[in-house]
């Protein structure tokens, strides 16, 4: 594949188009021009409004809380591209909802992330860019390209600025995220604690049976990749406060709360949440909630693919220009 023009061009799904302007006002590009229409009867109508020959392009869209809209309106995106004669096409989504069907754990059910995976492949995409997906080895339901990014170290930077690191644990909600957990734990130089959580049904409703580890009378961080009600983490706090916990944080990458989630996170015994700009949600975010842009990250990893260079040097080690982005 040949290298298109040196220019940048960042353009925006319809939910993408704030990610993306943080992208370009931090590497001093423009904004790609397009449109995005919905009709009445429920299609979806994309245009680029400017010429992308021969141009590597990145379209930045998350899958996340419209994931079916989100999802299709990407692959026009990618065949829109594709037809209008760009070198490359790359896919920025931040959030990857359906990552979370990786495997096939019932009978008679799709591996949903893989059937994504093959229609973004076969719309065009050159290259995909994401972040924290809930199932890592998602990356091998793809023959292109796949940089997962890691947003712990810019997660745990935000923690430094709100807690004193002394008396610190980390914990995970359940065993499945103990791995990730433990990194996080590593780079603050604390102890981890892990809860056995169990989920009944496909509800979102799940209920904390154990924490292992010591918790008493320590400050705890609660992290996870993501959550829509916030009941998993409001059932840990209360969990942690039961056992003896002094003050209890969390951070999440993705936060794909409700109005009626961050309330209830408002009135629980968390005191602070950081969570990403991963998501747009146009909610009310509330006095515990803190942001920290990840966009600088995407769009310094997007110079450095455009540029020909390695990225993998950015996986668990952030630049310091990168870090403590608050909105």
């Amino acid at each position: 594949m040949n290298s298109g023009s040196g220019i940048i061009k960042i353009f925006a799904g319809s939910t993408g188009r704030e990610f993306a302007q943080r992208m370009c006002d931090f590497i001093g590009a423009k904004l790609g021009q397009s449109e995005v229409f919905k009709f009445s009867d429920g299609n979806t109508f994309v245009r680029v409004l400017e010429p992308v020959r021969d141009k590597d392009v990145y379209l930045v869209l998350p899958i996340a809380t419209k994931p079916n809209d989100e999802f299709v309106e990407l692959l026009f995106w990618m065949d829109a591209f594709k037809r209008a004669s760009a070198n490359s096409v790359t896919a920025i989504i931040p959030y990857f909802s359906y990552a979370k069907g990786d495997k096939k754990d019932e009978p008679r059910v799709s591996i949903r992330a893989r059937v994504c995976a093959e229609s973004i492949e076969l719309a065009g995409a050159d290259r995909v860019v994401t972040m924290d997906l809930h199932s890592p080895q998602v990356q091998g339901f793809f023959k292109i390209p796949v940089d997962n990014l890691v947003a712990m170290p810019i997660l745990c930077e935000a923690i430094k600025t709100q807690h004193s690191l002394e008396n610190l644990v980390v914990v995970s909600p359940d065993a499945g995220f103990a791995k990730t957990a433990r990194k996080y734990a590593a780079y603050l130089k604390c102890p981890v604690a892990i809860g056995d959580k169990v989920r009944d049904g496909h509800d979102e409703k799940a209920r904390v049976l154990e924490v292992i580890g010591q918790v008493e009378g320590k400050d705890a961080v609660i992290v996870d990749d993501f959550s829509v009600s916030g009941r998993t983490i409001i059932s840990m706090t209360e969990e942690l406060k039961r056992r003896g916990a002094q003050r209890v944080f969390a951070c999440l990458t993705h936060g794909l709360f409700s109005q009626e989630g961050l309330e209830a996170i408002e009135k629980s015994a968390i005191e602070k949440l950081i969570i990403t700009d991963t998501v747009c949600r146009p909610v009310q975010s509330g006095t515990k909630i803190l942001t920290v842009s990840v966009a600088p990250f995407f769009a310094h990893i997007v110079r450095c693919i455009h540029e020909r260079e390695p990225v993998s040097s950015m996986f668990y080690k952030v630049p310091s220009k990168l870090i403590n982005v608050f909105l």
